[in-house]
């Protein structure tokens, strides 16, 4: 299967003539990622592609650097990222260090879809590959490079060095990636107190700590927080298993513990990133905020108290990769910072993907800025809060395993499609969106207009007080997702009617099923 992946890839490369370019290959701590990395890049060298091939188990954000620092046309990682242990995949990157959009996507999938007789699928020998300088095995160098693109984006050197020897940091990679270069990043900067969850600290592909290793899940923070307690950490901190994503709790005056959501964490980085840039150097004219359209209004506000653009875009880190890319090519528009609601976050645009190294590092950056000015990262978060309004998002989801259940996710999207909802949990629909159809329907209008973003299967219902409802397939999973926000006027009025919209949300679907 990895190899028809790779030959697929191969073919596609070979039409677009750049196969002098080479691929960068990289794997995290799954069973048999190393062997399936070494397959993908012999397949490659059999067909004339140089591999670049980390010799080590190596982040999914530093593969997308590696991508652009070497000057490769495309990169291939052996990960799962955060699901459970009997998983493995398959991701692909393009040149310009993104996971791949169309027309490149599909162009892949075809080559890969033509092949119909596995002779034809190339591998060769390992020290064949080498002799012929087609196989070449990476490591220092771009570890190095990627550290210090790293340090570029530290905005405030000056809180570190006068704090961040006095913060307490706990931080776990869950088995995974993240491991070395976290804390490396955070040596080098000179946060002194890290304290490593000793039981998740080395790879391991069976995560034998927690059911699957998704720092969006609260057992993964269990052996974290019981660490944390222990030490008095300031805050604790997750990767997941190829340190993309990162899961935060933070401890506030009253030596309490908060969980930080995506959104939340995502929020505060957002503020802490462009309120600096601006106090430090001031922002450019075209200054641009990245969202994808399931995260949170707070990005919005954001956005609009410090005048800066606010860009939508579909869920998939891919697609504010895909504008970063926009912003190279056409000189307009500058990169601020980008999110999406599941945990991942870039600053900087040394990588095209989510990157949780620079968040980790960050996020303690931001904890010894607060710390200088007598605050935690919970008192940022309440100030946020207090400034921008009382957003709180959260999501259901509904499992629908088989033929069956794929069936019954496409009846749901195309029942409230025919049937759109006037109102939801007590919040009148304004204005819905069609991602599939490209419209938006003011509903008071009766105006459309196209929503200007690629086709997908997707609805969208703004509605009154800053609430809102998108419904969506996963990508990856056997699930219909429902994700909503509302906006409150205090941090329990918002809990309370995050509730209520909840049920109601669960409600209107139960009488679908």
């Amino acid at each position: 299967v990895v190899r028809r992946a790779t030959q697929g890839l191969a073919n596609y490369i070979a039409k677009v003539d750049k196969k002098s370019q080479g691929v960068a290959i990289a794997y995290d701590s799954r069973h048999m990622s190393p062997e399936f990395a070494q397959e993908a890049a012999l397949c490659l060298a059999a067909n004339g592609i140089k591999a670049y091939i980390f010799e080590t188990l190596r982040p999914t954000p530093e593969l997308s650097f590696a991508v652009r620092h070497l000057g490769c046309v495309a990169g291939i990682n052996v990960t799962a990222s955060h699901n459970p242990p009997e998983y493995n995949g398959y991701k692909v990157y393009w040149e310009d260090g993104a996971q791949i959009t169309p027309p490149h996507d599909s162009g892949i999938m075809g080559e890969v879809k033509a092949i119909s007789d596995w002779n034809t699928v190339k591998t060769m020998d390992k020290a064949e590959a080498e002799k012929a300088g087609l196989f070449e095995v990476i490591g220092k160098e771009v570890d190095d490079a990627y550290m210090a693109e790293l340090k570029k984006q530290v905005i405030h050197m000056d809180a570190i060095q006068a704090e961040g020897k006095n913060l307490k940091i706990v931080y776990t990679p869950l088995h995974g990636t993240g491991n070395i270069p976290a804390r490396r990043i955070l040596k080098e900067l000179g946060f002194e107190n890290v304290y490593v969850v000793k039981e998740q600290e080395l790879p391991d592909g069976d995560f034998p700590t927690v059911s699957y290793p998704n720092p969006e899940a609260a057992e993964a923070f269990e052996l974290g927080l019981k660490l944390a307690k222990e030490v008095d950490a300031d805050l604790v901190l997750a990767t997941d298993p190829d340190a993309d994503r990162l899961g935060v709790r933070v401890k506030d005056s009253e030596g309490v513990y908060h969980t930080l959501t995506g959104n939340m964490s995502g929020c505060l980085l957002a503020d802490y990133t462009i309120s600096q840039i601006k106090e430090k150097q001031g922002l450019p004219k075209d200054g641009a905020l990245i969202k994808t359209i399931v995260t949170t209004n707070m990005a919005d506000a954001i956005a609009k108290y410090y005048n800066v653009n606010l860009i939508e875009c579909l869920t998939g880190f891919k697609y504010i990769g895909q504008q970063i890319l926009k912003f190279e090519t056409t000189g307009v528009g500058t990169y601020l910072f980008g999110f999406e609601e599941s945990y991942g976050c870039l600053i900087g645009t040394h990588a095209r993907d989510k990157d949780a190294i620079v968040a980790t590092m960050a996020l303690c950056e931001a904890a010894a800025y607060y710390k200088s000015k007598g605050m935690n990262l919970w008192d940022a978060m309440v100030a946020m809060y207090d400034r921008y309004g009382y957003y709180k998002d959260d999501i259901k989801s509904i499992s629908l395993s088989g033929i069956e259940g794929l069936a019954k996710i496409q009846s749901i999207l195309e029942a409230l499609r025919q049937n759109p909802p006037a109102e939801i949990g007590g919040y009148k629909v304004v204005s819905r969106r069609d991602y599939k159809k490209d419209e938006i329907v003011d509903l008071a209008t009766g105006e459309t207009k196209p929503t200007g973003l690629p086709s997908s299967n997707v609805l969208y219902y703004d509605m009154t007080d800053d609430a809102w409802l998108c419904v969506r397939p996963s990508g990856t999973e056997p699930k219909i997702k429902f994700y909503y926000g509302i906006k409150g006027t205090s941090l329990a009025d918002a809990d309370e009617k995050s509730e209520a919209l909840g049920q109601a949300v669960l409600a209107m679907i139960d009488s679908m099923m």
